[in-house]
């Protein structure tokens, strides 16, 4: 390999950006292709940045070092739409939920308990409270279309081509892949990176490379613009909700959004009617929009980090990709230009679903 290594990222959700911009940044010659500039799940992303509950510990601490590296973004690029608002939880039986404060606790997230007056001094505009609660300060939210927008526009001001095309299939030479077919023609690099979520299946599989995802949809509501009503997040056992950057309280049934059912129309407005009735000050609250997102989930849950089974080929493709894309954006760039192993990365290797058959 001589010169800059050419990397083709495919994919420009918020994963795909990050990755791209931290290859541009260690010196990288990078070309990202994708139909649309922002992806297709990350537009429908609650966007939660966390580390909380239903993981286990080696997967929580991967978590937390995730949202430290936003926070380092954040000093590198300026205009970051990020919001270190907190995040207040009552979302599981009170038993089950001081376990949890408890386990994380002692893993070093900064749990704090709150009682019914104490969730209602944090978060006035309620109109239920429950009797014990748990806050999480340094949970946090970014709007995720506009990061991965600015990620890119970053990474082309330093030299990244950005194309909007189709990846009809990938490129082979010699055993390895080398390159991508596209609607506006064939590129070749020195490493592609999947990044476009469940739209990396059909690639994967069009070289005899099986991503074992599934893709559960999740409906989320959004309200047009209204005046502040939420200090930060919050998780209650049938709504989670936030309110954005520009004023618009979203919500799911949880943050991955809940079943859009048959009738999506139908559920997206049973769904507001309860994000209504959670707020005193709600005449002006209007349903502006729904999306149902289809979430990429590995089949065990965990991420798909690394070589995907033939040389020159990536896979980076996992759920809560809000939460850990600046972390893996690092991580892939780090392993794809040094040619060294990031330990860190073992867990998620797509390796691991061979040996589970």
């Amino acid at each position: 390999m001589t010169g800059k290594p050419h990397v083709i990222v495919i994919g420009a959700g918020i994963i795909g950006a990050s990755i791209a911009w931290h290859l541009t940044r260690k010196g990288a010659a990078v070309t990202v292709v994708s139909e649309a500039l922002g992806g297709v799940a990350t537009p429908c992303s609650f966007a939660w940045i966390n580390a909380s509950w239903g993981n286990p510990e080696f997967y929580f601490h991967f978590r937390h070092r995730a949202m430290a590296e936003w926070k380092r973004l954040a000093q590198e690029l300026p205009g970051l739409p990020l919001s270190w608002c907190g995040g207040l939880c009552w979302d599981m039986p009170p038993v089950d939920l001081e376990t949890y404060a408890d386990v994380h606790g002692r893993w070093g997230y900064g749990i704090r308990r709150l009682d019914r007056a104490q969730c209602a001094l944090l978060e006035p505009g309620l109109s239920e409270y429950p009797d014990f609660a748990v806050h999480v300060a340094e949970e946090g939210a970014v709007e995720p279309v506009a990061a991965a927008r600015l990620l890119l526009a970053d990474a082309e001001a330093h030299g990244a081509k950005v194309i909007t095309a189709t990846v009809n299939g990938l490129l082979q030479a010699g055993g390895r892949i080398v390159g991508a077919v596209t609607s506006q023609g064939i590129l070749e690099a020195d490493h592609v990176v999947l990044a476009a979520g469940a739209g990396a299946v059909p690639l994967a599989t069009s070289v005899g490379v099986t991503l074992p995802l599934s893709t559960p949809a999740g409906l989320i509501v959004h309200s047009r613009p209204v005046s502040k009503r939420l200090n930060g997040l919050v998780m209650t056992p049938r709504l989670h909700m936030r309110q954005t950057a520009e004023g618009r309280i979203i919500a799911g049934s949880d943050f991955g959004g809940g079943d859009p059912g048959q009738d999506h129309q139908a559920s997206a407005a049973e769904l507001f009617a309860r994000v209504k009735a959670m707020f005193i000050d709600n005449a002006d609250l209007k349903l502006d929009f729904f999306t149902v997102g289809y979430r990429p989930t590995p089949a065990d849950g965990f991420p798909i980090i690394g070589n995907a089974g033939l040389p020159g080929l990536y896979a980076a493709v996992m759920h809560s990709g809000v939460t850990l894309a600046v972390l893996a954006g690092e991580a892939v760039a780090g392993e794809l230009l040094s040619g060294r192993t990031d330990e860190s990365l073992a867990p998620f290797r797509l390796q691991r679903f061979a040996q589970t058959q």
